[in-house]
This record gives structure tokens, C-alpha cells and sequence, in this order.
């Protein structure tokens, strides 16, 4: 917009200089012809008079004697006809004439004075033509012709048109200037906007627009802007507040409910009674899995977090070794592909823990037994790529772009236990350490990659206070 602008500006300008200066360049020449031409004149007419009286007795010393110094001194070509166009005199002219010399001597025989050309352009090499009738008592004796080369006149008419052009290219620069200073102080506010906006829309909610910047109507936008700014702000985390408040509130009847159910299954003996009292246990434990996750989904999403530099593949690791019984129970075979040396990562606490065990804990419920979950730690990209696969029905490619969104489901998974906020808890804990995640159909299963800021490795590990060694990495508050 602000190259529009300037060129806008700078081409608008360049109408109105040429409008200007196309006329006055004109004016120029003409002024500089008209000069020339008033000098030739003077000098031809002085000649007529001296050849009056010689053309008459035929005595032209008089006039020879004028004329030879003329041409000599100045290289003004002469010639002087009489009424029959027989050249009395001539000197420096050559022939035969230009046409431009016989229409002025027609036309001087005529009785008129002439002047060819009638304007002196710079691109013309043509000699400037003057003839003046030699006349007496009113009859036409001959003609006075000179011929005057231009190239002084070309010259001073170029020299003018360039005096034009460097003011037009100064009045040029000075538009552009004032064009570009104009252009950032109107569209200052109209960046900074643009800049909040995708800074709002990556994450930071705290983003505004300097107030008082531009002109009033931009201002206004601006103060527009960040009203709605902090009242959408306000709103999520009145929304998020809400939830971690109301699934922490939850968990307490809830507790209850389930203890309540528990005791109503003692002593049942009908097998069916026995059933509905298992779907009951089993529907309260889903829904405490429920507000287990949007309170960690509302606490991940409030962007307050504690970053550590970690070692991914020791936590790695450590979450294949916690979930191996479990994987042992289903006969799935869970195992780590990991380097021999310590892979060190930046990101927020716990991000990676969580993340792995909702991956894990997904791939777990979706492979078949006899398959195979993968662990992946490796460098890449200049951070840390942490990814898990698994051998088990996958997702499309539309289902990966959908996975991401809170309780989403897919189609053929309805009856497997879940709430549908695994990934999406992921996506936010990974977004918030500054990382990537990215979900692609395997060959078979599915790919959940985790990309994370590479860290340089932390001091020594110090022991604490209480003689605990800090394990996995340095916390930085």
C-alpha cells in the first residue's frame, strides 16, 4: 500500500510537471528563435537599404564592401538578387539553394519578409533563412537573403530544456520524500494494526497498537482496536477460568457420586444389575477423564508457564518405561529409537511428559496386539523432533487436519474409550513451548511428530538443598 501511494503521489506530480513544462520548454524555443531571428532581420533590412541605390545604378562596391566583412566575421552567408533572381552578390551561399532559400527569396521577391524556419527545435540541423525585399518607391528591385547556421540556438535551447528537466527531477526527488514520510506516518498505524493482528493471532494475546499514531480517522481504528482486543481477551479468559473452575469444582461431587455408586454395587447378585453397575462406574471414570482435560487444557492455554531446558531422549525413555506394563497387557510391543548421547530441548514444564503420555497412551488404545509402538527422539530442523508411530488404522489426511480440535472424534472410533481432548491438550503444550506438531498418515498407523527449540546443554546437574538432584535438565522460571 505504501508503494501505491508514493507512486500515486509521484505520478500525479509528473502530470502536473508535464503539463507545465512542456509548454514553457515550448516557450523557450520560441523565445530563443524569436531572438535569433529579430538579430537577422535587423542585419538583412540594414543590407536592403545599402542595395536600393546599388541594385538601381548597378554600383555594388558599396555593398560588396559590406557584406564580405559580415560574412567573414560572423559566417553568416549573404546573397542579393535583383527582380529576375540573377545573383548580384554572394558570399559564403551555397548552390545550388536549399528550398527553404527559394521560398524565402520567392517570397522577398513578393515583398514580403521571411523567415524560414519559423521555430528552432534542437533535433533540426537546418540553417536559419532571412530574406528581405530590396525595395524603391514602392517597387520590389531585388532581394536581401541570409543564411545563418543554428546550432548556438540549438545549443542554448537544449541547455534550457535541461535546466527544466533537473528542476522537474528535484521537484521528482522532493515529492518522493515528502511522499514516503507522508505515506509512513499515515500507514504507521495501519502496519502496527497488521502486526498486532498476526501477533494476536499467533498466541499473544497481549499485543496492541500504540495509541496516537497517523492521522485522526487511524487513530481512532487504532483506540477501536484494542478496546476489541481487550475485550476479546477478557472474554477467553473469563472462558478458561470458567472451565478450570468449573471441572475443579466438578471433581468433588463427582468423587461422591462415584463412592455412592460403588457402595450401591455391594451385595448385587443379578447379573444384569451387576452390568449396569459396571457401565455406571465406567461412565463416571470417563467423565472425570473429561474435566481431568479441559482443566489441564485451561491451564495449558493461559500461556503462564515455567520453561526447562531437558533432556528429550532421558524422558523418553522414562514415559516407554512407565507405560510398558500396559503395553505388555495387550501384547503390543512399545520401544524407543533414541541417540546414545543426550538430546537437549527447550520448552515449557511438563510439555513433553504430558504430550507423550497422551500420545502414548492413543497409540496404545489404537494398535492392534501383536503391533508396534515407536518412540522417536532425533535432531532436526535445528531443534529437537520427538515423534511416536504406531501400526494400528490410522487417520486420513482430512482426519489429521481435524484431530487437533476439541472432542473431535473419528468416525470409527466412537466405542473406544476418550474424551477427544488427548490432542488437542498436546497442540497447546507444544504451540506454547514455541514448537510444531504434525500429524501424517503412516505406513500403516499413524506419525504424531513434535518439533521443539534446540537448547544448549545446562551446567553441571547441582545437587539441591535437601541432597535431590535435579534430574532431566535446568528449570527456568
Amino acid at each position: 500500500m505504501r508503494r501505491r501511494l508514493v507512486s500515486t503521489y509521484v505520478l500525479l506530480l509528473c502530470m502536473v510537471l508535464l503539463a507545465l513544462e512542456i509548454p514553457l520548454a515550448i516557450s523557450l524555443t520560441n523565445r530563443e528563435t524569436q531572438g535569433v531571428v529579430a538579430d537577422r532581420l535587423a542585419d538583412a533590412t540594414r543590407f536592403a537599404s545599402l542595395a536600393a541605390p546599388a541594385v538601381r545604378d548597378g554600383e555594388l562596391d558599396s555593398l560588396v564592401n559590406e557584406l564580405r566583412p559580415y560574412h567573414e566575421l560572423y559566417g553568416i552567408a549573404t546573397l542579393v538578387v535583383d527582380q529576375n533572381r540573377q545573383v548580384l552578390s554572394v558570399f559564403g551561399a551555397p548552390r545550388p539553394y536549399r528550398e527553404s532559400t527559394e521560398r524565402a527569396i520567392r517570397g522577398a521577391l513578393a515583398g514580403r519578409q521571411m523567415s524560414l524556419p519559423t521555430t528552432i527545435w534542437p533535433w533540426q540541423e537546418d540553417p536559419l533563412v532571412i530574406a528581405v525585399p530590396v525595395s524603391d518607391g514602392g517597387a520590389v528591385l531585388g532581394a536581401v537573403v541570409t543564411v545563418s547556421p543554428t546550432g548556438h540556438v540549438r545549443r542554448a535551447v537544449v541547455e534550457s530544456w535541461l535546466e527544466l528537466g533537473l528542476v522537474g527531477l528535484l521537484a521528482v526527488a522532493a515529492c518522493v520524500i515528502t511522499a514516503l514520510r507522508l505515506a509512513g506516518w499515515v500507514l504507521r498505524p495501519v502496519t502496527r494494526l497488521d502486526a498486532a493482528t498476526h501477533e494476536i493471532a499467533a498466541g499473544d494475546s497481549g499485543a496492541r497498537v500504540q495509541p496516537n499514531l497517523g492521522p485522526p480517522e487511524l487513530r481512532r481504528l487504532s483506540d477501536s482496536f484494542n478496546e476489541m482486543a481487550d475485550a476479546v481477551a477478557e472474554a477467553l479468559e473469563r472462558q478458561r477460568s470458567f472451565v478450570a473452575h468449573a471441572s475443579h469444582q466438578l471433581r468433588n461431587p463427582l468423587t461422591v457420586l462415584r463412592l455412592r455408586v460403588e457402595e450401591l454395587g455391594l451385595g448385587l447378585v443379578d447379573p444384569l444389575a451387576k452390568a449396569d453397575h459396571e457401565i455406571a462406574l465406567a461412565e463416571t471414570d470417563r467423565l472425570a477423564g473429561v474435566l481431568d482435560g479441559l482443566l489441564a487444557l485451561a491451564r495449558a492455554e493461559r500461556g503462564q508457564h515455567r520453561v526447562e531446558v531437558l533432556d528429550a531422549v532421558a524422558v523418553a525413555q522414562d514415559r516407554v518405561v512407565a507405560w510398558q506394563p500396559l503395553a505388555e497387557r495387550r501384547g503390543i510391543e512399545l520401544v524407543t529409537e533414541v541417540p546414545d548421547e543426550p538430546v537437549w530441548a527447550r520448552l515449557v514444564s511438563t510439555a513433553l511428559d504430558q504430550s507423550l503420555d497422551a500420545l502414548v497412551d492413543n497409540a496404545l488404545k489404537f494398535t492392534p496386539s501383536g503391533g508396534r509402538v515407536t518412540v522417536v527422539v532425533e535432531p532436526a530442523g535445528g531443534g529437537v523432533a520427538v515423534s511416536v508411530r504406531d501400526s494400528g488404522p490410522g487417520l486420513t489426511e482430512e482426519q489429521c487436519r481435524l484431530a487437533t480440535d476439541r472432542f473431535w472424534r473419528a468416525p470409527d472410533t466412537q466405542n473406544v474409550d476418550g474424551a477427544g481432548l488427548g490432542l488437542p491438550i498436546v497442540a497447546v503444550l507444544v504451540e506454547a513451548s514455541g514448537g510444531r506438531l504434525a500429524l501424517t498418515p503412516g505406513t500403516p498407523g499413524l506419525v504424531v511428530r513434535m518439533w521443539f527449540p534446540a537448547a544448549e546443554p545446562p551446567p553441571a546437574r547441582r545437587s539441591g538443598l535437601d541432597g535431590l538432584e535435579v534430574a532431566g535438565g535446568t528449570r527456568m522460571e
